[in-house]
């Protein structure tokens, strides 16, 4: 399902893609984060709802999975293409704008929506500094984080994607950001996968991998 049509993405220019998930979130990431192209020139920012008090093993695990380079976000790194950076426990993580490009920082303040890293605040950080280069993706979870976000990318001119509920383990996450306001694209994560593997050198959606 689709609220719009492929070709509105054709020739559109993406810089970074941020991903939210909570419950079912591992198993959602492992079908659609190793669709990313080696090739492909995005900065890819994920939030997974995780336990506070042990480290993640989430770098690892994807890095075995991913044909890009996968690593834990770290304070003030540059944002670096090509690469997938995954929030660490107990931090939210955002994209905050340095001398030479965009930055990865890190916040300790309170809970959003119950949740530190919450998904909220990647997006909207993240809309803030890429506008209409920015793809954000709502996945299954259990509690409305994302949707708030979401629609802040769309304010910005960015693409809005959620997992379709029907088939998400935990639907509410997805439900609530559709409840929220008009998103660009409902889709399985087959079809998630399929529009992350279209990505390319540019940055741009490549109709030749598309099955088009």
């Amino acid at each position: 399902m689709s609220a719009r049509p492929w070709s509105a993405l054709d020739a559109r220019r993406i810089d970074a893609i941020v991903i939210g998930a909570s419950a079912g979130g591992v198993e959602a990431l492992s079908e659609i984060l190793p669709a990313l192209r080696a090739e492909a020139t995005v900065a890819t920012m994920v939030v997974l709802h995780i336990p506070r008090e042990r480290p993640s093993l989430l770098a690892q695990i994807f890095a075995a999975k991913c044909a890009q380079p996968v690593l834990e976000a770290q304070d003030k790194d540059p944002i670096q293409a090509g690469t997938i950076y995954f929030a660490p426990p107990d931090y939210h993580l955002l994209v905050d704008e340095g001398t030479e490009g965009a930055l990865l920082a890190m916040s300790n303040d309170e809970p959003v929506n119950f949740s530190r890293p919450a998904i909220d605040v990647l997006f909207e950080s993240a809309a803030d500094q890429y506008g209409e280069r920015l793809l954000g993706i709502v996945l299954t979870g259990g509690n409305q984080d994302g949707a708030a976000g979401l629609q802040a990318i769309r304010r910005a001119g960015g693409v809005t994607v959620v997992q379709d509920p029907q088939e998400a383990q935990a639907p509410y996450m997805p439900e609530q950001a559709l409840a929220a306001g008009d998103i660009d694209y409902v889709l399985t994560l087959g079809q998630i996968a399929g529009l992350l593997r279209t990505l390319g050198a540019s940055g741009v959606r490549e109709k030749e991998n598309a099955g088009e």
